[in-house]
């Protein structure tokens, strides 16, 4: 079975940004060669809206096949507000909250991104997943699209 990965935001900028292009270009080929089901968001696509022409083309490059399309839902609004109430990010990183919780709630293999202040951080993901257990969802693998450099196929 083919790991489901939500890609928030950063990841499709990455891919023209000079400092990100290295490594979300191959990973990039590897959604192409349709190594992955990817979980797209209401929230993604509404981000997306004001980007250049260039990111919005590469969102379309992909297989429709393999994209599964998710919206915020009350259990991950609310499990949203509970990282902020938590104190695992503050007020402002909101919308960050709900691509974590709704890649948490359903049930991502992998959520990817390039924001490491407030996403991609060894203490956040450590505050996140406690929050995720203890309402009964699954562990999120939290990764950058660096670490799929090496990907490799079972």
């Amino acid at each position: 079975m083919k790991p489901r990965i939500y890609l928030d935001t950063s990841v499709f900028g990455g891919y023209f940004d000079h400092e990100f292009a290295k490594f979300t270009i191959p990973f990039f080929e590897l959604i192409l060669a349709r190594e992955f089901i990817i979980l797209f968001s209401s929230l993604t696509r509404l981000e997306l809206e004001p980007a250049p022409e260039k990111v919005k083309n590469l969102l379309k490059t992909i297989d429709i096949k393999l994209v599964e399309f998710i919206g915020l839902d009350d259990v991950s609004s609310n499990l949203a507000n509970e990282y902020i109430n938590q104190k695992v990010v503050g007020k402002t990183s909101l919308p960050d909250c709900q691509h974590i919780a709704m890649a948490t709630v359903n049930e991502a293999d992998f959520l990817v991104s390039w924001n490491f202040k407030h996403i991609v951080n060894v203490q956040r993901i450590h505050g996140f997943n406690s929050i995720n257990l203890g309402f009964g969802h699954k562990v999120l693998d939290i990764r950058s699209p660096r670490e799929f450099n090496h990907y490799e196929k079972d």
